[in-house]
């Protein structure tokens, strides 16, 4: 019996486990990670970025502001903060998949690639396209919490839904669960 005890907790616990690190199924559901907004702003709308494309100035700025971990890290302009936020409502974005949204207007943001934890500067373009961002509520209010590539310049579906759309948000958070638990639990019920 004791063995049944440690593996149902275990099961539980994994059960537990996946629920609260899966994403929200769509758009503007409420968030389970309180920091996301600020951790965008920090990693994607900087104050003071670099006004060219040369490599010495963005390694220094990349350097002194943090981010030699991340290979690949795109800057938008501190003046596009409030277009950026309207892509997670419907007057300025429509549902792409899962939790992100697609931009209804393209936006012009710098893409640096570099070297992981060298901070050496592999690639520098200014690129214009519609941006993707995963929207979530914090706050009673849907904000941009992840920026997602957009490698295959993709645009917004017309007939997508706004990203904002009360029938989308109007239902509670809806989440993933993974496979694994639940075979877990499957072969354990069948085991004992």
């Amino acid at each position: 019996m004791g063995a049944f005890k440690v593996f149902s907790t275990l099961a539980i616990c994994l059960l537990l486990a996946s629920q609260t690190f899966a994403k929200n199924e769509a758009p503007c559901q409420k968030s389970k990670w309180n920091n996301g907004y600020n951790t965008f702003v920090r990693r994607h709308i900087r104050d003071g970025l670099p006004a060219t494309l040369n490599r010495d100035d963005w390694k220094a700025y990349i350097k002194n502001n943090g981010g030699c971990d991340r290979p690949t890290q795109s800057f938008l302009h501190p003046a596009d903060l409030d277009r950026v936020k309207s892509v997670c409502t419907s007057a300025g974005g429509k549902t792409y998949k899962e939790n992100l949204c697609i931009s209804q207007q393209p936006f012009t943001f710098v893409t640096v690639r570099s070297e992981p934890e060298t901070c050496g500067i592999r690639n520098i373009r200014e690129e214009t396209k519609h941006l993707i961002l995963a929207c979530e509520v914090l706050e009673n209010q849907c904000l941009p919490v992840h920026f997602e590539g957009n490698p295959e310049s993709h645009g917004p579906n017309n007939n997508a839904k706004g990203c904002q759309d009360t029938d989308i948000r109007g239902h509670a958070p809806s989440f993933k669960m993974t496979w694994l638990p639940l075979l877990f639990v499957v072969v354990l019920v069948i085991l004992v």
